[in-house]
C-alpha cells in the first residue's frame, strides 16, 4: 500500500516539473535572443518509469500472452516515474520577415522560437489532468491507510 503512495508521489513531482518546463516554453515563445545566442529553443522533458518495464512494454507483453514480471525484489527497484532530463526540440526556428526588428538578419528575417502555443497549452492541459488524477489517487490511498490504522487499534 505504501508503494502506491510512492508511485503517486513520484508522478506528482514529475508532472509538476513538466508544468514548470511548459511554463518556461510559453514565457519564452517570443524570445528571439538568448544568452546562448539565437532564439529560444523549446524544452522537452524525458520521463522514465521505475521499478521495471514501462507501460508500453507491459502492454506488449500482455498482448503477446507473456505473464507480467514483478519487481526483482532488489533495493534498486523504485516504483513510480521520474523526470530523467530536459532536452531541446530539434524543430528549426520559425522565420518571419520583419526588417525593422533588432534581431533581423541581412535578408530581413527574424528567427523566432520553435514554440507552438497551442501545443504547449494542450500539453499543459494533459499534465494538469494527470496531476489531478494522481493527486486523487494519492488521497484515496492515504485515506485507506488511515482507515486501516484506525481499524487496527
Amino acid at each position: 500500500m505504501l508503494n502506491s503512495l510512492d508511485v503517486s508521489g513520484s508522478a506528482l513531482t514529475t508532472e509538476r516539473f513538466r508544468m514548470d518546463v511548459i511554463a518556461g516554453n510559453i514565457a519564452n515563445a517570443e524570445s528571439t535572443r538568448t544568452s546562448e545566442g539565437g532564439p529560444y529553443q523549446r524544452r522537452t522533458v524525458s520521463v522514465s518509469s521505475g521499478g521495471g518495464p514501462g507501460f508500453f512494454s507491459l502492454m506488449e507483453r500482455h498482448l503477446a500472452g507473456v505473464p507480467p514480471r514483478m519487481g526483482s525484489g532488489t533495493a534498486s527497484t523504485t516504483p513510480g516515474v521520474s523526470a530523467t532530463g530536459v532536452g531541446f526540440d530539434p524543430t528549426p526556428p520559425e522565420l518571419r520577415y520583419d526588417p525593422t526588428h533588432p534581431d533581423a538578419g541581412e535578408d530581413g528575417y527574424v528567427a523566432y522560437p520553435n514554440v507552438d502555443i497551442v501545443r504547449e497549452m494542450t500539453d499543459l492541459m494533459a499534465v494538469n489532468r494527470s496531476y489531478g488524477i494522481n493527486s486523487s489517487v494519492f488521497d484515496v490511498n492515504k485515506n485507506a491507510i488511515m482507515t486501516t490504522i484506525r481499524l487496527g487499534r
